[in-house]
């Protein structure tokens, strides 16, 4: 019931915009033309009152359905929860290990991220997810787990049926002959007849079907794999720093999120934490990194015009077609600007273009993708890959 009391809370219809997004279109739309294609099909191979197992067939259809939808929605309209505005720790010398959002006015609680996207701190980020559009984070952690577990399984029973379906039907209009195969896609020669005409249309419908099954198998399952996978590594990784988080059990860190009630337990700023370890000992390790991040950042120089666009044909066939798949912005460049850049991939960089060209601590800038064949290494950053001094007087 999640879902439901999320919806009937609104204040207005604002949340419904989430669905006027490619992400939740094309999601939706997957899920809307499987499982109709596989109600039908299913009339087709195996109609519930004809046997106890064609009932039991239907009724596991609706039920992967009604679940991924439900998960699906409860990801979307709960949302990960925010870092309230303008929270700040109950012990003001905590806030020394924290960094500050000037946008939340707010300092980011253990685990919290700002998201660009929703232009919030979320609580326990993991991720911006265009085909929620939302973060998944602290609240709907396991409802958009269960959704990548689920759609795969129905997706799989849903390719099933799909493939009994067309091997069932086109098993009566084959004739082989000794040197030919002959198709009659007519209506089927069976008494009595279906209930569903199985004809070409059908038959196209239930092979495009089919594909966007398997394809949602391969991606949503490789997708749920990879983080499971990323996380259990993490977990066994024999590092020096210890993830304050783990409770020393997968079945305690499990609990933490998957609840009888759906709501996951805390309050998201607070956390229990491993013995011998400190509340923000992951905060100080991040804003390590940070400061180690700022110190290989390297300056570039600006040598021809980017318009922004996100796959530029011309910049070069590469460039274009090695866009990186992500709906971080891309930034507009003119010669003669300066960029530090802070990652990048083989034809693409990652960075900030400082508006003033002063590299001094919180001024204003512009951060996103650009290609890397538009800008030059200044002379300063060419030998040492690392930050102007501006930027390593205010380390």
């Amino acid at each position: 019931m999640g879902a439901l009391c999320s919806v009937i809370k609104f204040e207005n219809l604002q949340e419904l915009k989430r669905l006027c997004h490619w992400g939740p279109i094309i999601a939706l739309g997957v899920i809307a033309i499987c499982s109709t294609m596989a109600m039908i099909d299913s009339v087709l191979w195996y109609w519930p009152l004809h046997t106890t197992g064609g009932s039991v067939n239907f009724i596991m259809l609706i039920n992967w359905t009604v679940m991924i939808l439900y998960n699906y929605f409860n990801a979307m309209f709960i949302g990960p929860g925010f870092v309230p505005l303008g929270w700040k720790p109950e012990n003001s010398q905590d806030s020394m290990y924290l960094q500050y959002c000037k946008v939340c006015q707010a300092y980011k609680a253990p685990r919290s991220h700002h998201c660009r996207k929703c232009n919030r701190c979320v609580l326990k980020m993991d991720h911006h997810c265009p085909w929620i559009n939302n973060c998944c984070g602290f609240q709907n952690h396991a409802s958009f787990t269960l959704f990548l577990l689920l759609a795969p399984l129905g997706c799989i029973h849903a390719a099933f049926i799909f493939v009994m379906t067309m091997y069932t039907q086109l098993y009566n209009r084959l004739s082989f002959g000794w040197n030919t195969v002959k198709i009659d896609m007519s209506a089927a020669r069976r008494d009595p007849l279906p209930l569903i005409p199985f004809g070409l249309a059908a038959f196209a419908a239930t092979l495009f079907a089919l594909g966007l099954a398997l394809g949602t198998t391969i991606a949503v399952g490789m997708l749920f794999f990879i983080q499971a996978k990323d996380r259990i590594q993490y977990y066994q990784l024999d590092e020096v720093f210890v993830f304050p988080y783990d409770m020393g059990s997968r079945w305690k860190n499990f609990k933490q999120v998957f609840t009888w009630s759906g709501v996951p337990e805390g309050d998201g700023l607070a956390w229990p934490i491993r013995e011998g370890c400190h509340q923000y000992d992951l905060t100080i390790e991040q804003l390590k990194q940070k400061a180690d991040k700022r110190v290989r950042s390297v300056r570039y120089r600006v040598i021809e015009d980017y318009s922004g666009a996100c796959c530029p044909l011309n910049k070069g066939i590469k460039t274009f077609f090695t866009s990186p798949c992500t709906e971080e912005p891309r930034i507009r460049l003119q010669r003669g600007e300066f960029i530090l850049a802070t990652r990048g991939l083989r034809y693409w960089l990652y960075g900030d273009k400082i508006l003033d060209d002063s590299f001094v601590e919180g001024v204003s800038r512009i951060r996103g993708w650009f290609p890397r064949n538009c800008v030059e290494k200044c002379p300063c950053d060419a030998e040492t890959d690392q930050a102007p001094e501006g930027e390593k007087k205010n380390r």
